[in-house]
């Protein structure tokens, strides 16, 4: 589906998004054109808008470079969208709701514990179609 105008998924997307768990992020590499190498990863919807974290960190090579190109594209949903990555780490009321759902979604598996700290935590972006 193509981005709207607004730069907000439609509720067909989010709904979606909500349980799939098939997300591969891919920003773009530093000629601004090029999509980095595939990268599963996983997502969690809250108040409508798209989230993710790096298992490592702030040193993730893919937050690195969502970080510094603000721009790739993800595959979700069975659908490759182009997106912009936005910072949406340091809102300690967004970090509990984050928290949460990657709780509910992610409930009983041993990776996820290590999503709700703080290095995790210090990586975490919003996408938004493009």
């Amino acid at each position: 589906m193509t981005a709207s105008t607004n730069a907000n998924w439609s509720a067909a997307e989010i709904e979606a998004f909500t349980t799939a768990d098939d997300m591969k992020i891919s920003p773009f590499y530093s000629d601004g054109k090029t999509y980095g190498t595939p990268t599963w990863i996983w997502s969690v919807v809250v108040d409508s808008q798209l989230y993710v974290r790096a298992w490592n960190g702030q040193r993730s090579r893919w937050y690195q470079s969502a970080m510094m190109q603000h721009g790739g594209r993800i595959y979700l949903a069975q659908r490759n969208h182009e997106v912009t990555f936005e910072d949406a780490s340091g809102d300690v009321t967004l970090d509990a709701k984050i928290d949460q759902a990657y709780q509910t979604k992610y409930a009983g598996s041993p990776y996820m514990p290590p999503m709700i700290q703080d290095g995790p935590r210090r990586a975490t972006v919003r996408i938004l179609p493009k």
